[in-house]
């Protein structure tokens, strides 16, 4: 019983595909070839149908890198990518905060680090000289370099450092930040 209904369910199915398709004429027989014409007869008088076939060149053909860059496309420049020519032109981050952050907490392995969102995470580690072990997150908030748009969160081993601490890193950081921007107007 099963086998008889799916039968006719595959009949079924093969038919509507070859009448979509074009596969049979109005005359109910096969064409032989899609984009060919044929003649059938009914009631004495010739019908012809043509198929028309689509024309594949008109399509466009997606293309790897590799064939992108035979066809004369630009390379993908990675330090285009990561230091474009407008500075602050996507990320809207203080450039000389994020250096300067990168800096004065270079003794911290990075965790994870997000230009675009002003998120560094940094890892357990000591400051030279100290016998503490920390850990930071700083958020860069803004794109103007001012304390507002600094925020830092250090942590020790028994939970959150003190706001002292806090505010003696945002400090250093604020100071690097603004010798950097000095810096960088002088190389212009």
């Amino acid at each position: 019983m099963l086998s008889g209904i799916s039968n006719k369910l595959v009949l079924l199915l093969v038919s509507t595909t070859l009448t979509a398709c074009g596969g049979f004429n109005s005359g109910g027989s096969s064409t032989g070839s899609f984009g060919g014409s044929s003649g059938s007869s009914s009631g004495g008088k010739t019908q012809r149908t043509t198929v028309k076939v689509d024309d594949p060149s008109k399509h466009e053909v997606p293309m790897n890198a590799h064939e992108k860059q035979k066809a004369g496309a630009p390379p993908l420049d990675l330090n285009k990518l990561f230091n474009p020519d407008n500075d602050n032109s996507d990320i809207h981050v203080n450039k000389y905060l994020w250096e300067a952050t990168l800096e004065t907490l270079s003794f911290l392995p990075i965790e994870a680090a997000d230009p675009f969102s002003g998120v560094v995470v940094m890892g357990w580690g000591r400051a030279p000289g100290s016998s503490t072990d920390f850990r930071a997150t700083i958020l860069i908030q803004d794109p103007a370099l001012e304390a507002g748009s600094l925020k830092v969160a250090m942590q020790k081993r028994g939970g959150p450092a003190s706001a002292e601490t806090n505010r003696q890193i945002e400090d250093a950081i604020l100071t690097r930040a603004r010798q950097l921007r000095i810096q960088g107007v002088k190389r212009r």
